[in-house]
């Protein structure tokens, strides 16, 4: 099973190299890694996605815990969460298909990018199930290169007042 892990870090030169580090060293495998600084100066918001059964995703949660530049470690897919990708996709639009190519990032709320006079670069954001799918629609017109993100992720506010 899938879950995604989001840590809280120091933003100091090599943490990810130590948090990657104990993935490698203990066979787990990272699916998906985005990294950037937050609002707090000095401090990084790192999001993971990582397979395993749930005795593994503890292993995982304690170790990260152990580090110490690790200031928070949360398994957001235990939680309602919202969770995003974003993927630069060029794709072939020649005279023949260039109306087909909007269509389709027209329905899948896609932004073109770039033009050229053989390609068109599109932008999408969403889940990674959508992006799976406007890839699969794009394939029989020839997508020449893509780009993604990997996973951010954060939990829902409460609806609570």
């Amino acid at each position: 099973m899938k879950h995604t892990i989001s840590v809280l870090l120091q933003n100091k030169p090599g943490v990810l190299s130590r948090v990657t580090g104990l993935f490698s060293g203990r066979g787990f495998n990272i699916e998906s890694l985005s990294v950037a600084e937050t609002m707090e100066k000095g401090v990084s918001s790192l999001t993971l996605v990582t397979g395993g059964d749930d005795n593994i995703i503890e292993q995982i949660t304690k170790q990260l815990h152990k580090l110490i530049d690790v200031i928070k470690v949360t398994d957001i897919s235990e939680t309602d969460n919202v969770e995003r990708e974003m993927a630069l996709i060029r794709v072939k639009a020649e005279s023949t298909t260039r109306a087909e190519v909007l269509r389709i990032a027209d329905i899948f709320r896609a932004r073109v990018v770039d033009v050229s006079p053989r390609s068109y670069a599109l932008e999408i954001t969403g889940t990674n199930d959508k992006i799976k799918a406007v890839t699969e629609l794009l394939k029989p017109i020839g997508i020449q290169e893509i780009i993604r993100t990997g996973t951010i992720a954060m939990t829902r506010a409460s609806k609570k007042p």
